[in-house]
């Protein structure tokens, strides 16, 4: 995950796991699903990507918006790199874009240290579609240099501040959502956008009292940790909580902690985990909230994979080819592989950015000049551009591929809208809007062609 977002220990992540399952566990009885990964399978659409992309995208955009018109300025050569969201862009909907970037400007100083201050200001536009007309625009200040901005459902965003989180719509007005104890690191959700996961660095809290009550404010997720600390105590280090939220009363259902921060996929049946099977396979495993298992499928892959919930039914795995090049697998709970697509070697730190509904799916990544591994490090000139491919997510045919341009390497330069028929990137001094035909019906038993 960019941005920092590391994995949890096996050992750390088993127990956040089943912390899941016994808080938000049903009432029903325990039971043992039979397994998908012993069902027979139809063969696997699979394919390797080729290694040069085209110098301009493979279908002429629909609009054009100068990005410098906007006030957009690329950034130079000392951030790539660095990993530091610079830009974000996401539909409200099918017809309104949500563009926002750093203001350059002077470096701002810490009062209390004089050291350099994370603050930037972020300028944010919606423009409509077709026209390109801006219908509204603010200025946020916000203090660090990871991802600031999610997209949700009905034309709103979630914006994180340091500690708080905000809502906010398409007239860009905000209001505070939720506080927390100590910086937000990261911020994911469940297919449908009900349920918040997310990763805080917060001080270890002092043991309640013999007799403390311990309750949880749904109001707030401030209310799930107490901080107070014992001023005769040594100083402790931060530590890192994860939690599980639903986002529209703020009710927390789940805190944990851990050493390191944990990406946890959940959908409304239960998470899922990786485990390891023999070489390079592991198995996919979905655990149930009401007690078991249930085996989704097979992964081929030299590193752990990563998973993610497109919808209820569709999981997207990342992993790494016998070579070590990127992989991209889209299964279904039902147990059916999808396809799988490989990257060259010459294509690293791969980001994917989904429709809400998860029809199609864009694979960014940095093309770098010579295979990148352990001998060969990436350097600065090393990279060439930065490129984008778009997946039917049913079938796993490209839709469109493109060069995208500043290189942007924490991403932030593509939009998926929420249908799928709407393509945005930031591309050539130019927000580009594509117009696809409608893609293919998305569902659990999706055949492959």
């Amino acid at each position: 995950m960019a941005n920092g977002l590391g994995f949890v220990r096996k050992a750390e992540r088993r127990e956040a796991l089943f912390l899941v399952a016994v808080t938000l566990a049903l009432a029903s009885p325990a039971q043992r699903i039979p397994d998908a990964a012993s069902q027979s399978q139809p063969p696997v659409k699979e394919r390797t990507l080729s290694a040069r992309f085209p110098a301009k995208p493979s279908l002429p955009p629909t609009v054009t918006i100068p990005a410098e018109a906007l006030g957009f300025v690329a950034p130079g050569p000392f951030f790539l790199g660095s990993r530091n969201s610079l830009a974000s862009l996401d539909f409200l909907g099918d017809d309104r874009l949500l563009f926002t970037f750093r203001v350059p400007g002077l470096l701002h100083r810490d009062l209390m240290n004089g050291a350099d201050s994370d603050e930037r200001l972020i300028r944010a536009l919606v423009l409509s579609l077709p026209q390109g007309a801006i219908e509204a625009e603010a200025a946020w200040t916000v203090h660090d240099r990871i991802r600031y901005l999610w997209p949700l459902p009905n034309g709103e965003f979630l914006l994180r501040d340091r500690d708080t989180l905000f809502e906010g719509d398409a007239a860009l007005k905000l209001k505070p959502l939720l506080d927390f104890p100590g910086p937000l690191l990261w911020v994911e959700f469940d297919p449908a956008r009900k349920l918040l996961i997310t990763n805080s660095s917060e001080p270890v809290a002092k043991p309640p009292s013999a007799g403390a009550a311990q309750a949880l404010n749904p109001s707030t997720a401030a209310a799930a940790v107490t901080t107070d600390q014992d001023p005769a105590a040594p100083a402790t280090p931060p530590d890192f909580v994860v939690r599980i939220l639903r986002r529209d009363t703020g009710q927390v259902l789940l805190v944990s902690r851990a050493r390191h921060t944990i990406h946890l996929p959940i959908n409304s049946e239960g998470y899922l985990e990786n485990l390891r099977a023999d070489g390079p396979n592991w198995l996919l495993s979905l655990g149930l909230f009401t007690g078991g298992s249930k085996l989704l499928g097979g992964v081929r892959s030299t590193c752990e994979p990563k998973d993610d919930f497109l919808t209820e039914q569709v999981v997207l795995v990342s992993g790494c080819g016998n070579s070590g090049e990127s992989t991209l697998a889209a299964l279904t709970t039902s147990g059916q592989t999808l396809w799988i697509a490989h990257a060259p070697l010459t294509e690293v730190w791969p980001m994917h950015i989904a429709a809400a509904g998860g029809s199609r799916i864009a694979w960014e990544t940095l093309d770098t000049s010579h295979p990148v591994d352990s001998l060969e490090p990436i350097q600065g000139g090393d990279i060439k551009e930065q490129s984008v491919t778009v997946f039917d997510t049913a079938t796993g045919d490209i839709a469109l591929v493109s060069p995208v341009s500043p290189i942007l390497d924490a991403g932030g330069n593509v939009a998926i809208s929420p249908s799928g028929r709407r393509v945005a990137l930031l591309n050539a001094g130019a927000i580009q809007v594509f117009d696809l035909p409608a893609p293919p019906p998305l569902s659990a038993d999706a055949p492959t062609r």
